[in-house]
């Protein structure tokens, strides 16, 4: 009787331990839900809105396209390395128990320049290549920010803004980001 219980709490140890490391893989590699935090995207994400994040692209350094809603490690200007891939997932988990785990340095952001794009930022708006960018997802028709140069985007580098302009930090406070550090693409919000 001893040796059956021992046994079948082995079972189940071993059941919970692959099932976290089946959890933790996919998170890593495949997909990723995540939540919103902040107001930053309004009126596209709105604070407290969960997303599906799909994460291949991250492994496979895929350049977004325009438009295209990411989730980016806002820290440009360290290395990325593949501990920070597994190191991300997991204090998610744990900052469901322990609040204090959480960090702020993953953003959600839309993009708005790729490699050798010329940005400006004049008139309350976004041009790119010397074209106002029409842009109906903005939560105010006007920007509040001006620049008296020109921006351009480096290879390898996106440019990305919040949709609530007036409210976001992003690539205009923190420069282009790395497409290593472009963690995945929003594919659904819920």
């Amino acid at each position: 009787m001893n040796n059956k219980f021992v046994k079948e709490t082995l079972d189940w140890i071993y059941a919970i331990v692959l099932a976290l490391v089946i959890a933790m893989v996919i998170h890593i590699f495949l997909v990723q839900p995540t939540r919103v935090s902040g107001e930053s995207m309004d009126d596209t994400l709105h604070n407290g809105q969960y997303l599906i994040v799909t994460k291949w692209q991250h492994i496979m350094r895929d350049m977004p396209d325009y438009g295209q809603i990411v989730i980016i490690d806002s820290r440009v200007n360290r290395e990325r390395t593949w501990v920070d891939d597994v190191k991300e997932p997991l204090m998610n988990y744990v900052s469901v128990i322990d609040k204090s785990a959480q960090t702020n340095d993953v953003w959600v952001k839309r993009v708005i320049g790729r490699p050798g794009d010329t940005l400006e930022f004049k008139d309350g708006h976004v041009w790119r290549n010397g074209e106002q960018l029409q842009e109906p997802y903005t939560k105010d028709t006007t920007m509040n920010y001006s620049r008296s140069t020109p921006v351009v985007v480096p290879e390898g580098h996106v440019f990305v803004m919040g949709d609530n302009r007036n409210h976001s930090s992003d690539s205009r406070f923190i420069g282009s980001v790395p497409v290593d550090h472009v963690l995945g693409f929003v594919e659904y919000a819920l």
